[in-house]
């Protein structure tokens, strides 16, 4: 009886933030909006005996990709009159996304139910005396391990392509010079200079 509440309890909480996430006019309310759906999604993981899966979540999502959503956002200066500007614009592109969205999940959830299979066969068979996290650890490092380890190896290549583009070599920009820098001497930096009296002090 608690389970059912508490999965009614976050699903609702899950719809309702998600749809205030879309909704909200200013992008930081968008954001906090979007953490706390990632907060009850996490829930929703500890339910289903997911626990590995909610502490990505909470650790992954809303510790590093929300928060640094929430610091880019807050940093840019955005036209909201902009913004509203363009909604009519896209709006039919919008709609006709959300048809085919939604057709795409029915779908798939009749596809779920039409394939005749029995549902204990549809989940992978784990002992009951196994944790969550190392039942998954043994099934990534033992059956997907190359397919494990060639999703890290493309994101050293996109992490080491990121570098390689932010320091490329690009014109009129003025470049540090560290050992300059600290080889530089106080007296060469300050001059000490006496005006007289009604005369300015020369730049």
């Amino acid at each position: 009886m608690i389970q059912t509440i508490a999965f009614y309890l976050f699903a609702s909480l899950v719809i309702a933030s998600g749809t205030l996430t879309i909704l909200a006019r200013n992008p930081v309310h968008s954001v906090l909006w979007l953490i706390l759906a990632f907060f009850n999604a996490a829930g929703l993981m500890i339910l289903v005996g997911a626990e590995f899966i909610a502490m990505l979540l909470v650790i992954v999502y809303v510790g590093a990709v929300a928060v640094l959503f929430l610091f880019v956002v807050m940093m840019l200066d955005i036209d909201f009159a902009e913004l509203r500007a363009g909604f009519a614009q896209y709006l039919p592109f919008g709609v006709l996304l959300v048809i085919v969205l939604a057709a795409e999940m029915i779908f798939a959830v009749g596809a779920w139910h039409a394939g005749g299979i029995d549902m204990a066969q549809r989940i992978a068979p784990t002992p009951d005396e196994v944790p969550n996290i190392e039942a998954l650890g043994t099934l990534l490092y033992t059956r997907y391990l190359y397919i494990f380890e060639g999703a890290g190896l493309v994101l050293l290549v996109a992490l080491i392509g990121a570098i390689v583009l932010t320091h490329r070599v690009r014109g009129g920009v003025k470049a540090q010079n560290v050992s300059a820098q600290n080889m530089r001497r106080p007296e060469d930096a300050t001059r000490n200079v006496k005006p007289a009296v009604g005369q300015g002090v020369e730049l």
